[in-house]
C-alpha cells in the first residue's frame, strides 16, 4: 500500500511516518530529504539545488518530480511508499497521480493529523534538547528531571527558532498551502482525519487500526 501523511509543524507527523514505515515495511518519502541527499551525493544536480535553496527559493517541480520518479519506479518500493507531507499543492497532486499511474500504483489511504494551535505552541515552545545526549524533553508534557535525564542541567537548551512568532508563521503557512490539498483528498473515501492532539502512541494505534483493514 501507498500512504500520504499530512500534519502541521509540531503535529508529530515525522514521528508517525517513521514508525509506520518501520512497522509496515514502507519507504518513507520526504521531498526535503530527497533534495538534501542530492546536495550531499550528487555533485552536478546537488550544486544546482543548493544554489536555488540558498537564494530562498523552492526547488522547481521538475527537479522534485524527477527525484520522486526514481523512488516510485524502483521495483523494491512498489506499493510500499509513505509520502511525508507531499504533495503540497494542486499541481503536485496531479504530478504524483501521473507518476503513480505510470508505474501502475495508487494511494491506499491519506491521513491528516489535526492539531489545534494551542497544543502545537506548547509542543514546540516547550521543547528542550540536551546538547550532549540529544534527548528531547518538553517543559509542559515531559520535563527533564533526575529520573529521565542524567546529564548536567546546563546542557539543556532551546532551539532559537522554537519561538511563538516563528511557530505561528509556520502554522499559518502550512494551513494556507495545505487546505486546498486536503479539500481535494477529502472527497475520497480513503481520507482519514486523525486527532493529532492525542499522545503519540494513541495516534499511531488509530492509524494502525485503519491500515489493518486495508488490503492493497
Amino acid at each position: 500500500m501507498n500512504l500520504i501523511l499530512f500534519g502541521p509543524p509540531g503535529a508529530g507527523k515525522g514521528t508517525q511516518a517513521s514508525k509506520l514505515a518501520s512497522n509496515f515495511k514502507l519507504k518513507q518519502v520526504s521531498t526535503g530529504d530527497l533534495l538534501r541527499n542530492e546536495i550531499k551525493f550528487n555533485k552536478e544536480l546537488g550544486i544546482e539545488i543548493e544554489g536555488i535553496i540558498n537564494q530562498g527559493h523552492l526547488a522547481p517541480d521538475k527537479i522534485v518530480n524527477s527525484l520522486l520518479e526514481k523512488v516510485i519506479s524502483d521495483p523494491q518500493n512498489f506499493n510500499r511508499l509513505i509520502f511525508d507531507g507531499y504533495p503540497r499543492n494542486l499541481l503536485q497532486i496531479a504530478s504524483l497521480k501521473q507518476l503513480l499511474n505510470k508505474f501502475n500504483q495508487k494511494i491506499s489511504a491519506v491521513f491528516s493529523l489535526k492539531v489545534n494551535k494551542g497544543i502545537i505552541t506548547k509542543r514546540i515552545t516547550g521543547r528542550i534538547i540536551c546538547t550532549k545526549c540529544l534527548k528531547i524533553f518538553n517543559e509542559y508534557y515531559d520535563p527533564p528531571n533526575n529520573s529521565n535525564h542524567s546529564c548536567d542541567e546546563k546542557l539543556l537548551k532551546k532551539r532559537s527558532d522554537d519561538n511563538l512568532e516563528t511557530i505561528l508563521n509556520r502554522f499559518n503557512t502550512y494551513a494556507n498551502e495545505t487546505n486546498p490539498v486536503l479539500d481535494y483528498y477529502k472527497k475520497n473515501t480513503n481520507f482519514y482525519e486523525i486527532d493529532g492532539n492525542m499522545k503519540i502512541g494513541e495516534i499511531y494505534n488509530e492509524i494502525e487500526a485503519i491500515l489493518k483493514n486495508i488490503r492493497d
